[in-house]
């Protein structure tokens, strides 16, 4: 696919590497699955070009010139050797197609936040700093179907519609967060996860828990909202240590 039409606000490269690099830093933190599971970014303006990542290629291997130029209205994106995987193409280029204010999307079955997925209450209550961060903000599908074709990509996509909820938890499946950038998309993802985790060892205790009023949980969330510039630190971190570390992500 030509780049052409891509917007000049646009730094191709610049994002390439961004995103390579979560995939990486990913299976750092154990949260890939084998060589499942995908990453996608828009990359012009109505959102319906992404990034994503090739077929079966392990998270701690790609490079920034591996991931896949894609067309969510082009059909023939699922054409030849390069073709996406096909569970990808449903679930990203649906969401690409019909969610603009979605142009990140991240999807694992990281290990806590798929054992708040497979229980009959999939929220994330606000017991902490983290999990209140969450508050009001995450969706859950309640209806499993099978792998992520047509129709699970649909529904997953509608579910995702209202731009307050960025956090799907995708039930007895997983996640799928979204956000308006890589950095900002994997700092929500990585908070999740580490929100679940704790949430799941507290209840290991057998013990009551503490849980936070709706006001403050709201106000919690709102706060962190506004914090400066998190994800974007972190995603600067993330490169300078990979780079540090002599990965070639930036390829």
């Amino acid at each position: 696919m030509s780049v052409a039409q891509l917007s000049p606000k646009h730094n191709l490269q610049q994002e390439r590497e961004d995103l390579a690099a979560t995939f990486r830093w990913t299976a750092r933190l154990n949260m890939h699955e084998g060589v499942a599971n995908h990453y996608s970014l828009a990359v012009n303006e109505d959102g319906t070009q992404f990034l994503m990542n090739p077929n079966q290629m392990h998270f701690s291997l790609i490079k920034a010139s591996d991931l896949l130029l894609l067309d969510a209205n082009d059909p023939s994106s699922m054409e030849g050797p390069d073709a996406p995987d096909p569970t990808a193409w449903g679930l990203h280029g649906t969401i690409h197609r019909h969610l603009p204010h979605a142009r990140c999307a991240m999807h694992v079955h990281s290990i806590y936040a798929t054992v708040i997925a497979m229980m009959e209450d999939s929220s994330l209550p606000p017991f902490d700093q983290n999990s209140a961060m969450f508050f009001n903000r995450v969706a859950i599908d309640t209806e499993y179907g099978g792998l992520a074709f047509e129709e699970e990509a649909q529904r997953c996509c509608q579910l995702l519609a209202d731009p307050s909820k960025q956090v799907l938890v995708m039930g007895n499946h997983g996640i799928m967060v979204v956000g308006a950038t890589v950095a900002d998309t994997f700092n929500r993802l990585y908070y999740f996860e580490r929100a679940a985790e704790t949430y799941v060892k507290a209840l290991w205790t057998g013990k009551p828990l503490r849980r936070l009023s709706d006001e403050v949980a709201e106000k919690t969330a709102r706060e962190i909202e506004s914090y400066p510039e998190q994800g974007d630190k972190l995603m600067i971190a993330i490169r300078q240590i990979l780079e540090r570390d002599g990965e070639d992500f930036r390829l």
